[in-house]
């Protein structure tokens, strides 16, 4: 099967969940395909980026965004009440580059990614599949809610304009799939439950702890500079950790991935460290003793447990993030909705070895058995197959 998959970035590095998702299945999926690879980026897109891919793709197109008129397909979006970030992501340029390397594949079938990429494959006369990735409606009603001012404004204008996106992506693609259940029953169709849930994955063999000196007590690890994860950074440092440190002064806590954010340096002090970006994250798990997670807002699957889960790191966070995850509360996980009783979790662990142990191989027979990359995207490739063999009804 010849596979064009398409996505709003280069998947590379692999410092953003989408383009983890991204890269996983386009190795996966090249075992058993030909796969050819078309994408914008804003910035510019290096010869070790590229390589990275290489090995996978029997082709690779990458476009260069003019940003001058991202922005000014932002503004026609506004005025003619479309999604802004759609229109930030879109150019004339990029629809002329994807229809012309189109024509040269010739492929089976069309996986695109996020409904970014709608307005360059909408007219495309190949079967389509498309990656809600997660609701990306709701992620900025999330958002939204805990926004003031223009900001406000902006984002509940949004969140219309993407649950219209999400909405008409049925009437454009031949199957549709999302990260998790939650994100799935989020779209705005009466039709959603068609929708396949393609779950993350995580490397076990990658993700493996080398049982380093804890030098931290906590650990919080993520794309610093994406608004949920700011949230939820601010989160622990200013409502969770004073709890904590009330009782246990000494408690050590480490900030870690790539950040731009003044918010997020000011947090620095004796007792939290920021690494911003590092070359391997692996190294940032195994220096603490558990994750705190305490998602406030966003949406979809959060690798970061699953993979301090795959290196026998016990986690807490908030139901948002393990309604999408469903691990076990109390066996593989700890689910804490208040500052105190996030701070009461982190404490008892941290108080008791024992408990952090047995929580932390719980969690890691957890996605051993549930989140294989192989797994999760062998289920693609036969949906892929279906569409390419026209056997799935189109989802109008």
């Amino acid at each position: 099967m010849r596979i064009l998959v398409v996505l709003p970035r280069f998947p590379y590095p692999l410092e953003k969940g989408d383009k983890l998702r991204a890269y996983h299945q386009i190795r996966i999926l090249s075992q058993t395909n030909e796969v050819y690879l078309f994408c914008a980026d804003h910035k510019l897109v290096s010869d070790t980026q590229i390589e990275a891919l290489k090995p996978f793709c029997k082709d690779i197109c990458v476009v260069k965004q003019p940003i001058l008129e991202n922005y000014k397909n932002v503004v026609r979006n506004y005025l003619h009440s479309k999604s802004l970030q759609i229109g930030y992501w879109d150019s004339q340029r990029v629809r002329k580059a994807y229809r012309k390397f189109e024509q040269k594949v010739q492929p089976d079938v069309v996986y695109s990614q996020m409904v970014r990429t709608m307005p360059w494959v909408s007219r495309s006369q190949r079967p389509k599949v498309m990656d809600f990735q997660d609701a990306l409606s709701m992620n900025t009603e999330r958002r939204m809610n805990q926004a003031h001012g223009l900001w406000h404004y902006i984002l509940h204008f949004e969140f219309k304009m993407l649950r219209s996106s999400e909405y008409n992506a049925f009437k454009i693609f031949d199957a549709l799939t999302i990260i998790s259940d939650p994100d799935g029953d989020a779209i705005p169709h009466r039709r959603n439950r068609e929708i396949q849930v393609i779950p993350n994955g995580v490397d076990t063999n990658y993700f493996k702890s080398n049982n380093a000196d804890k030098q931290y007590d906590v650990v919080f690890c993520g794309n610093m500079n994406y608004p949920p994860n700011i949230n939820a950074c601010k989160y622990l440092l200013k409502k969770v950790m004073p709890l904590v440190w009330r009782e246990m002064p000494e408690t050590k806590v480490l900030i870690a991935g790539h950040t731009s954010k003044k918010v997020i340096w000011k947090c620095a002090s004796d007792r939290v460290t920021i690494t911003g970006w590092v070359d391997d994250i692996r190294e940032c798990y195994d220096k603490a003793k558990l994750m705190a997670a305490p998602m406030q807002i966003g949406s979809g699957l959060q690798n970061k447990l699953l993979e301090a889960m795959a290196m026998h790191v016990p986690c807490v966070t908030t139901s948002i993030a393990n309604d999408s995850l469903h691990a076990t509360p109390e066996k593989e996980i700890l689910i804490g909705d208040t500052p105190e009783q996030l701070a009461a979790h982190i404490m008892t662990l941290l108080r008791n070895d024992d408990q952090r142990r047995q929580l932390a191989q719980a969690a890691y027979q957890f996605v051993t058995q549930n989140y294989s990359w192989e797994q999760n995207v062998n289920k693609l490739n036969q949906l892929l197959l279906e569409a390419s063999s026209d056997k799935s009804p189109r989802l109008n």
